[in-house]
C-alpha cells in the first residue's frame, strides 16, 4: 500500500517508491519504522501516541520488498528494483 500510494497518489516513479524508508504497523499503538525515516516523521507519530520502534537495517525483512513495473502514459515501461533484497524488474 505504501508503494501505490507514493507512486498512485504521491506522483512518485518506481524506484524512488522503492527507495523510500518503510514503516509497519506491529500492535497497538506500535509502529516498526526504518532508520531512514525523517525523524520529524518519528516525532509526528510519537506526538499522535505511536511508540516507534526503530528497527535496525537487518532485519529489512519485515519491511517486505518489491519490484514494480509501471505504463508510462507516454507509451513504454519505467521499472524499479527494491535496493533491500535480490532481484531486479525487467520486461521484454
Amino acid at each position: 500500500m505504501q508503494l501505490f500510494l507514493r507512486t498512485q497518489l504521491w506522483g512518485q516513479d518506481v524506484q524512488t517508491a522503492a527507495d523510500a524508508p518503510r514503516w509497519r504497523l506491529l500492535d497497538g499503538l506500535n509502529v516498526a519504522c526504518e532508520p531512514s525515516l525523517s525523524p520529524e516523521v518519528v516525532d509526528g507519530l510519537r506526538a499522535l501516541g505511536h511508540e516507534v520502534i526503530i528497527e535496525a537495517p537487518d532485519n529489512a525483512f519485515g519491511f517486505g520488498g518489491a519490484q514494480l513495473v509501471h505504463r508510462l502514459p507516454e507509451g513504454g515501461y519505467a521499472a524499479g528494483s527494491d535496493p533491500r533484497k535480490d532481484g531486479q524488474a525487467a520486461g521484454f
